[in-house]
Formats: C-alpha cells, structure tokens, sequence
C-alpha cells in the first residue's frame, strides 16, 4: 500500500510516551507522520524538478525588470 511514513512511525515507537497512549491515538500519530512524509516527498520532488540555480533571499531581487514588482510591498 506505499505505506512508507506510517511504517517509519510503527518501527520508530521505542519511546514509553508511546506505549502510554492508546491504540486509536497511536494510530493517529502514525496517519499524521504518513501525511507528513508524503507532502515532505512532493516539496522535495516539486524543488527537484523546479530546477532552481542557486540559493535566493530577498536581497538577491531585481527591482528593476518589468514584472510589476513593488518594493515597498514585497519587504513588508
């Protein structure tokens, strides 16, 4: 079932914090932790495929070009 992030969760339980808590919310830490990996794994492959050339900050931005950017906006 491409259950990867709930199976990470399941081996990863050797807490006692874990074994005080239910079944039902083990369960659901493990459905969280597995939605989590899932939307982890899209961002990384969106990054991936986006191609991006280098690491950027607000610094870095061109005022100048025709793109309708306003200063003042964007720094807020």
């Amino acid at each position: 079932m491409r259950m990867r992030g709930m199976a990470d969760a399941f081996t990863n339980t050797g807490g006692s914090q874990t074994t005080q808590l239910s079944f039902e919310e083990r369960f659901a830490a493990a459905g969280g932790r597995q939605w989590s990996w899932r939307q982890n794994r899209a961002l990384e492959r969106r990054l991936r495929d986006a191609r991006l050339q280098g690491p950027a900050c607000m610094e870095n931005i061109d005022f100048r070009a025709a793109r309708g950017l306003d200063k003042q906006v964007v720094r807020s």
